[in-house]
């Protein structure tokens, strides 16, 4: 979900800095847990009514499965239920089905049926039954090719070409918290909080904002069946992370899109917005990203390291690709955030180092201590497609 929040930093030559514009933030905190409340419809439900269906007892036989796939975006997903009346045990056995491609823009009018085809089947922890379960797809066209936006196909192709190296994914997933109105979680209504630096893997009602929706959100995770790896609060205040992975092959882009999915239908339980965009805020705060770790067997095993140089170097020669592919528009995106600091490279220059993070790609310190493990893409944007920026790495460093 690309909520772009534009023109919110117009009265920042307002704000001040230090303990004043900090005391704002705590000091409104009560009266906009409020507001957050009025102005949701979905905070303002009762949560607790729907526990008392949730207990009613149904034939264990039937088994809601929730599809989920990507829209037209390429950033947002979408979702509708069905009952079958067995349990499925592999992708393969739950039905493919379509859906209406003219409300998701992927397809017009007049011929706009959408096929889905399950590829993935994760733990339902919405739904009471217990295999209930949520079903990823990917999309296809009624010629049978797959939709824009499916860009899990190609890196299925790309994947299959390059198994043999055992390409292992990790990311690291950055977004933010909004406000109903589309400011960021906790800041002052008529300011801004204090600069960054107190907030990132912070403590403190002063300086962390939706702690509880991001526990929530792990615990959902570890029950669906993502490989979830852990979460901390980031360097903008409202600003959290979670990490999926290390997996081998598909599993990791699949798992943040179903992290992603499970993160906003928590968030509407609060009432609040969950963003994915780079760079929620203008001015000098920190953007969000969507770091992908990579390797293979070659660079996870002894001198290693050798390995990780030569992938960067392929990287190197394939950089106006790479920013194409990591992020929704093209590089658009990405615009706002690599702007050379605020911990980002250049977008127009790629660059690499150790432990450095203002580059294009880094080797962390422990790898360069260990002479082998991987490497960190930096440049991929919060709101990326998982799958094209893994598709990118499998086809520059390995396929091509």
């Amino acid at each position: 979900m690309a909520f772009r929040v534009v023109g919110l930093l117009i009265r920042q030559e307002l704000s001040s800095l230090g303990s004043a514009s900090t005391t704002r933030m705590i000091s409104t905190s009560a009266t906009r847990s409020a507001r957050i409340l009025q102005e949701s419809p979905n905070a303002y439900m009762n949560k607790t009514l729907l526990d008392r269906y949730h207990k009613l007892k149904y034939d264990p036989k039937y088994v809601q499965a929730t599809y989920v796939w990507i829209d037209g975006t390429g950033e947002n997903v979408r979702l509708k239920d069905r009952v079958l009346d067995y349990v499925p045990k592999k992708p393969e056995d739950v039905p493919n089905w379509q859906y209406d491609g003219s409300s998701t823009y992927q397809a017009l009018g007049g011929n706009s049926d959408i096929k889905l085809v399950p590829r993935a089947l994760y733990k339902d922890p919405f739904k009471p039954g217990p295999n209930d379960l949520i079903v990823l797809c990917d999309t296809y066209q009624p010629d049978g090719k797959p939709t824009e936006s499916n860009k899990r196909a190609l890196m299925q192709d790309a994947y299959n070409k390059s198994k043999d190296y055992e390409p292992w994914f990790g990311i690291e997933q950055e977004y933010t918290f909004l406000d109903i109105d589309g400011r960021p979680l906790g800041w002052p209504t008529a300011g801004f909080p204090g600069p960054q630096g107190p907030y990132y893997c912070a403590t403190g009602a002063q300086n962390v904002v939706g702690r509880d929706i991001a526990e929530a959100h792990a615990l959902a995770c570890l029950y669906a069946g993502v490989d979830f790896a852990g979460t901390n609060a980031e360097v903008m205040p409202a600003q959290w992370e979670f990490q999926v992975g290390p997996n081998l092959g598909m599993k990791c882009a699949d798992d943040i899109w179903l992290a992603r999915y499970l993160l906003w239908r928590i968030a509407e339980d609060y009432g609040v917005v969950v963003t994915f965009d780079p760079k929620p805020m203008e001015g000098n705060w920190n953007g969000a990203g969507g770091h992908c770790n990579f390797s293979t067997k070659q660079m996870r095993a002894e001198n290693g390291i050798e390995a990780i140089k030569a992938a960067i170097e392929k990287l190197s020669k394939q950089h106006a690709k790479h920013i194409k592919a990591y992020d929704p528009r093209g590089g658009k995106d990405n615009e706002r955030r690599l702007v050379g600091r605020l911990e980002t490279s250049s977008i127009d220059k790629f660059s690499w180092g150790v432990a450095d993070r203002s580059t294009s790609v880094r080797i962390p310190r422990g790898v360069a201590d260990a002479n082998k493990g991987y490497l960190e893409d930096r440049r991929p944007s919060s709101n990326c497609d998982p799958h094209s920026v893994c598709h990118a790495i499998l086809e520059t460093c390995l396929v091509e």
